[in-house]
């Protein structure tokens, strides 16, 4: 493994906390298996707190690439801007303001090397709020190939806070492309049908930062259009059956549209639990 290289890309805006921000990447800067490089794009202007930041990450450590847009392009722009300038064919999305647990590239890395046909691959995570000891939520996906694109008929079945893939899938599939809400899980869609392995550890690999105003954001019609827009595409490609697509679609309607948002964060992660278990038990692998 120790003969194993690897990219980490992350984007950071204007409306990213400073503060977060520096955890996160100090987070990437930690591990017990380090990067050889980590390739930074700042999707426009930043506050000079994160400019600050950046310079500090700069002095410390010589694997960091910084390259900066003139101006706000979008998270799908910028994702696709920093993948394009990595130079390793093994690829970690880290996020802005979540914080990678220490073990997190080396356990990823070790199951590359035990499971060499896997070319994408996430793992479980945390969700907080405020503290990292605040913990709200533990969430796991299905481990094996089998039961991951079982859940993904379903409902997005990789993590993207913890994802890793090579970039010959990533470039087969065509990357990353803008899809309200949802650019990453119809990257995963067509990263399966470019023939992709999936593979998510079962440790947890990242302690994800969330909020009451995130699920106030994955609600609303447009949302809930961008969801079963989802679904339509797996039902035209042939992915799913029409029974499967109406399954997909109708209780969406009432968790993204009717519910409060109260309830919404509550209800998604009993949803995704119970959803986890049913492929679990149904597909042997």
């Amino acid at each position: 493994m120790n003969n194993m290289k690897f990219s980490v890309s992350m984007c950071v805006y204007g409306g990213d906390n400073p503060d977060h921000f520096r955890t996160a990447i100090e987070s990437v800067f930690s591990q017990t298996f380090m990067p050889s490089e980590v390739v930074l794009v700042i999707d426009g202007p930043v506050p000079k707190e994160t400019d600050a930041v950046i310079c500090d990450m700069q002095n410390q450590h010589q694997e960091l690439k910084v390259i900066r847009l003139e101006k706000n392009m979008g998270h799908g722009v910028a994702r696709k801007t920093g993948i394009k300038e990595c130079t390793h064919n093994y690829i970690a999305i880290a996020d802005a303001d979540d914080i990678n647990l220490p073990d997190r590239f080396a356990l990823q890395m070790q199951a590359f090397e035990k499971y060499p046909e896997v070319n994408v691959m996430s793992g479980s995570h945390t969700k907080f709020i405020d503290n990292p000891d605040n913990v709200i939520a533990i969430s796991s996906r299905p481990e094996h190939h089998k039961e991951i694109v079982a859940l993904m008929k379903k409902m997005c079945p990789i993590t993207q806070a913890c994802v890793m893939f090579t970039k010959e899938i990533y470039e087969k599939a065509g990357g990353y492309v803008d899809w309200y809400c949802g650019e990453d899980y119809y990257l995963w869609i067509r990263m399966y049908e470019a023939g992709a392995v999936f593979y998510n550890c079962p440790e947890n690999l990242v302690a994800v930062r969330t909020s009451q105003d995130q699920y106030k954001r994955r609600g609303g019609l447009k949302y809930f259009e961008s969801t079963a827009g989802l679904s339509n595409y797996m039902y035209k490609k042939g992915i799913i059956g029409l029974k499967r697509h109406i399954i997909n679609v109708a209780p969406r309607f009432v968790l993204q549209v009717i519910l409060p948002p109260s309830l919404r964060g509550k209800i998604r992660n009993i949803v995704i639990k119970n959803a986890t278990k049913e492929v679990t038990k149904n597909e042997k692998i």
